[in-house]
């Protein structure tokens, strides 16, 4: 230490002996009044942006005394993804690997939604088939998003053999999504006007034996958690929300359902024929992170009985087509436009110029596992949107978890913010 450093420290008060500028406590003045007790002082503490726990780089700072949680504050904007001003520049059919990658929990149902929004700027009506196909699609979205739900939020809370049990199952559902499409994340399955191709020979026996087996797994599961005291002690009156408060938030899915709001886009607002098909919607009363576990357990079981049903709808129209029968919007087969000049024109124009919907706006929402999720489209009669906005509902239900976790215990946010059940892609879109 150098002699002019310690007559800095002698002559300027507040400074240690290097230099550095000492700490006040909170609340000291100079005598004025006595120091703050021992602890007193509020701690600031980062949870995140790290993956693990946080279900995504979600930051959280956290203000505690002690270990309750006085104030959160999530911090986001990690991922930079910028997907809806990528699709400005994108035909509507080339936006559909975005929709991949925003909630890459679900992709199959997101690019349904993505599709529905098209059509319905375009005014085209899909076939029966192709309805079939995307409830299909969108409960087997719906089932294995719920299962990556489960078996992190037990790992979070401290069980790790149900989380083996949901990864088995789906694994055997990522198997039938890459039979369909060639890919297990990325599935880009749907066309405005169809489907990028029918299900394979063996899809649906595959499909048939997971509706046979997969209510064996829930039940196991249920039996682990359910009545287990250590599950309902870290869950029960854990991050609860009113049914007001859930309204308020705007919370969808089963975020809402849990606060005991029956609200469900496939009942209320139907679509693909939902309104055909029997299943029930489950409903919570508390509000807290255990009735968001028994909403999503029971959830799987209704998606395993909709499958079902579709697939009896599906042998019931075996060879029926996919795709609408109008080359401007779906691309004529390869024999066919190879062999046929009209067919190799339509072909040819709708791959450089892409489909052309009228000058509008559309907005289509769906039930998507972790809520409402909505693409609304703005087109000037150009082959390119002129905006694509959408209504996440990862972003939308992460609004409440200040609120949920004021007053809470630091091991509770774990669990909190677990069954919000956000994907960042989503959040950060």
């Amino acid at each position: 230490m150098s002699l002019r450093t310690v007559e800095m420290a002698l002559a300027t008060p507040g400074v240690d002996a290097e230099g550095r500028p000492l700490r006040v406590p909170l609340g000291a003045g100079d005598g004025d009044g006595p120091l703050p007790e021992p602890g007193a002082e509020p701690m600031l503490v980062n949870i995140g942006p790290q993956h693990p726990a946080t279900h995504g780089v979600l930051r959280l700072v956290l203000e505690l005394e002690g270990e309750t949680v006085k104030r959160c504050i999530p911090h986001i904007g990690y991922l930079h993804s910028g997907f809806e001003k990528l699709g400005e520049y994108r035909q509507y059919n080339q936006i559909i690997p975005l929709t991949d990658r925003t909630d890459y929990l679900s992709p199959m149902a997101n690019n349904v939604c993505l599709a529905m929004a098209a059509e319905k700027l375009m005014g085209i009506e899909v076939t029966e088939r192709c309805r079939v196909l995307r409830v299909i699609a969108c409960e087997m979205s719906r089932i294995i998003s719920h299962l990556v739900w489960l078996g992190t939020t037990g790992i979070d809370l401290g069980a790790y053999t149900p989380f083996l049990w949901s990864f088995q199952e789906r694994e055997r559902v990522y198997n039938l999504q890459e039979m369909w499409t060639g890919a297990r994340l990325t599935t880009s399955v749907t066309r405005v006007g169809g489907l990028m191709a029918d299900v394979p020979d063996g899809f649906a026996a595959g499909l048939r034996e997971f509706t046979r087996t997969f209510p064996k797994t829930l039940s196991e599961v249920d039996t682990m958690f359910t009545r287990n005291a250590i599950w309902i002690g870290r869950t029960q009156g854990v991050g609860a929300l009113t049914a007001e408060e859930a309204i308020n938030y705007s919370l969808s899915g089963p975020m809402l359902r849990a606060s005991g709001v029956d609200y469900d886009v496939r009942k209320d607002r139907p679509y693909l024929d939902y309104e055909t098909y029997d299943f029930d919607v489950p409903v919570g009363e508390h509000g807290d992170v255990y009735d968001r576990y028994r909403v999503r357990l029971e959830e799987m079981g209704q998606s395993n009985r909709i499958l079902e049903q579709a697939l009896d709808r599906l042998a019931r129209l075996e060879g029926a087509p996919i795709n609408v029968d109008d080359p401007r919007v779906i691309l004529p087969p390869k024999a066919l436009a190879m062999s046929d000049m009209e067919s190799m024109i339509h072909h040819f124009k709708q791959v450089m110029e892409g489909i052309k919907p009228p000058a509008g706006e559309a907005y289509v929402g769906i039930e998507n596992p972790k809520g409402e999720l909505g693409y609304y489209f703005v087109s000037d009669g150009t082959a390119k949107p002129v905006r694509w906005r959408i209504r996440p509902p990862s972003f939308i239900n992460l609004a409440s978890l200040p609120r949920m976790c004021e007053g809470a215990l630091l091991s509770d946010v774990i669990a909190i913010n677990a069954s919000v059940d956000i994907v960042m892609g989503e959040v950060d879109r």
